[in-house]
């Protein structure tokens, strides 16, 4: 929950990193990239401080496509999409990601859970998704499908593979090294880019904290209780407590920018925590309770 409560800021800050077409602040390469430098960076003095090892040759495949799914991919497409729709707009397709988490935890790291898991999760989702749609109605804005809803859903996927292969390390490398790690393998790429992709017109002061938001908190801090989180208790069933960013985000920004919240909000917050709390019972994996069935039998 912290970490998802640390990422619950990242749509409204990269929206402020970013800016609009119509206001362009922060160039999406330079965020994208520039964040990961400012983390790379923090995890240098991290590894140092803390004197940890290289990683093993079998734990690069899984770091690289973290690099891809967490560094890259995500960042990258969410920042492109985010010049174009709104936040709230860009809820309604990320929402999904809980679920598309807990697809890829099923196929990569072979947990399963019981068809109710399943059941709530899409339960879940599906509030996630009715809820961002009506507030987006509310405010006016609708939900009709652009190119920018292709990138969202690219976005989601990248996130998705990043955390499972995250996690798929974590219990050997620990959450911390994993994503210093992860940061670091990116940073002869990030840190040049960053500096050759330097804005040379003034950006606005909120853009800047938006940036050093993302690239701290976003992208560094926040991973170190994400990636422990899945490992302790699998990617495939923690990944739904995402579900509860979306109102997450709206509470941070009550103090940001000005909202307020409503019993419509409160309700379906309700909601989800109810299909979480359900999922999260359902998802132990059945063949384990057999085993462990069998073994108090004998």
């Amino acid at each position: 929950m912290l970490g998802v409560a640390l990422f619950a800021v990242t749509l409204p800050m990269t929206r402020l990193a970013t800016g609009t077409a119509a206001a362009p602040q922060l160039s999406p390469w330079f965020v994208t990239l520039g964040r990961a430098a400012l983390a790379g960076g923090l995890s240098v003095l991290f590894l140092l401080a803390t004197r940890s090892p290289l990683p093993a040759r079998r734990h690069l495949g899984p770091l690289a496509m973290a690099v891809l799914g967490n560094v890259v991919g995500y960042p990258l497409l969410l920042a492109y999409a985010l010049r174009v729709v709104t936040a709230s707009h860009a809820a309604v397709v990320t929402a999904l990601l809980p679920l598309a988490t807990a697809a890829v935890a099923a196929a990569v790291m072979r947990q399963r859970a019981a068809l109710g898991f399943w059941l709530c999760a899409a339960a879940g989702s599906a509030l996630v998704v009715a809820f961002s749609v009506l507030r987006a109605a509310q405010h006016g804005g609708g939900f009709g499908f652009e190119w920018a809803d292709l990138l969202l859903v690219g976005a989601v996927v990248a996130a998705s593979l990043g955390y499972v292969y995250g996690a798929k390390v974590t219990p050997e490398l620990g959450a911390e090294r994993v994503i210093c790690w992860v940061c670091v393998l990116a940073l002869p790429l990030t840190l040049p880019a960053m500096l050759w992709l330097w804005p040379a017109t003034p950006v606005a002061p909120s853009a800047w904290a938006g940036f050093v938001y993302v690239g701290v908190f976003s992208m560094w801090i926040g991973f170190f209780a994400w990636y422990r989180g899945l490992a302790l208790g699998g990617a495939l069933r923690v990944s739904q407590t995402q579900l509860l960013q979306p109102f997450l985000s709206i509470l941070a920004a009550v103090p940001l920018l000005g909202e307020t919240l409503d019993t419509v909000t409160l309700g379906f917050a309700a909601a989800v925590v109810a299909t979480v709390v359900l999922g999260k019972n359902l998802a132990r994996n059945p063949s384990t309770a057999t085993t462990k069935t069998a073994s108090r039998s004998t």
